[in-house]
């Protein structure tokens, strides 16, 4: 196994004193980046781009071609494990993906299956092997999945949604079906990602993308407690492998998603990092959380932001710098590195 010459964000998620904090961003290998952009075209399609395990490794590379991160993460999509059960994933310009067969029906979630990651899924773990060899130990490998609530999501509504009636309606009037469901999809995630850590990744994390548009009650039986059997699962079998959790919209919740098993957790740009922090009593590693929209402004007001997101984390080894969600297509890669130069100049003080 390759040596790592930067294993900074390990380290803070094994909760080891750090020189600084780490730093990288969700949605890095992007459309931000003219280089993502020229290669996507030759790729020819957003999915023909993830199934190129060499331009999958190309894309993954990029950010960090151009910024010193601490971290990189798998060039992939959060839907494809309901691709690889037969729903046929699609995307549309402007809209998003969509699935020709969304589950809709008892008879529907019958038919459905938990992928062999080596067979359906083997397009990822040939991208996870050949960008771990392009990687050559210089940083570590995020895998991750989405969360099977936020999965469900998708495969029920048959695209995204404003309002998620469809799924809500099932889970209202038919609970026991909306359970079997997410029993399909958690088994489903479990294997993707153990098999992604099997391939190289040495670090999961799980993207609750929807969970944040449940009740409370409704979030504890439907989301986060299908999240909390994947973490117990991928710690039976790695415990060495760090696990992370992110939940958009789910400030309230941080204390009892820091009892799910995770060595993480993303905060949004919603919820400030002190009451965070006081609420997960330092149980668990913060990562985030500048407001996406922050990198439009000038690089003076950047570093300030940054500075407040530090200033507010405050004094200790667990805190992750991100965004508080995917940075958005049209920003100034110059933006980026404002932020970056930044944390990098920064944060050491808040390590000592």
């Amino acid at each position: 196994m390759t040596s790592l010459k930067n294993d900074l964000i390990l380290r803070t998620l094994r909760g080891e004193k750090t020189e600084r904090t780490p730093v990288w961003m969700m949605r890095q290998a992007g459309r931000y980046l003219p280089e993502y952009r020229a290669t996507r075209a030759r790729a020819g399609s957003f999915l023909d781009l993830c199934k190129n395990a060499e331009l999958a490794c190309e894309v993954t590379l990029q950010p960090l071609e151009r910024y010193p991160l601490d971290a990189a993460i798998l060039f992939s999509d959060i839907l494809t494990i309901p691709d690889a059960m037969g729903l046929g994933l699609y995307f549309t310009e402007g809209e998003g993906p969509k699935f020709e067969r969304p589950v809709r029906t008892a008879a529907n979630v019958d038919k459905l299956f938990v992928p062999d990651p080596n067979q359906e899924l083997q397009y990822v773990m040939n991208a996870v092997s050949t960008i771990k060899q392009g990687l050559q130990g210089r940083v570590p490998l995020i895998g991750f999945s989405g969360s099977p609530w936020t999965l469900a999501c998708y495969m029920v509504e048959g695209s995204g949604s404003k309002n998620f009636a469809r799924i809500k309606k099932m889970m209202y009037d038919a609970p026991e079906l909306m359970h079997r469901l997410l029993e399909i999809v958690s088994q489903s995630v479990i294997s993707y990602l153990q098999a992604q850590i099997e391939a190289g990744v040495q670090i999961v994390m799980v993207f609750d993308t929807w969970g944040g548009n449940l009740t409370t009650a409704d979030y504890q039986e439907f989301s986060l407690a299908y999240s909390q059997k994947i973490a117990q699962a991928l710690q039976a079998n790695n415990p060495e492998t760090p696990r992370m959790l992110f939940t958009k919209a789910a400030g309230v919740w941080l204390a009892p998603m820091a009892d799910a098993g995770y060595d993480g957790l993303g905060v949004d740009w919603t919820t400030d990092l002190k009451p965070a922090r006081e609420l997960t009593q330092d149980r668990v590693v913060l990562q985030g959380n500048l407001d996406p929209t922050a990198l439009y402004a000038s690089p003076e007001t950047i570093r300030q932001k940054v500075r407040n997101v530090l200033a507010d984390y405050g004094h200790g080894h667990k805190h992750i710098f991100n965004l508080g969600h995917g940075i958005l297509p049209d920003i100034n890669p110059e933006h980026v590195t404002a932020m970056i130069d930044e944390v990098h100049q920064s944060s050491p003080a808040y390590h000592k």
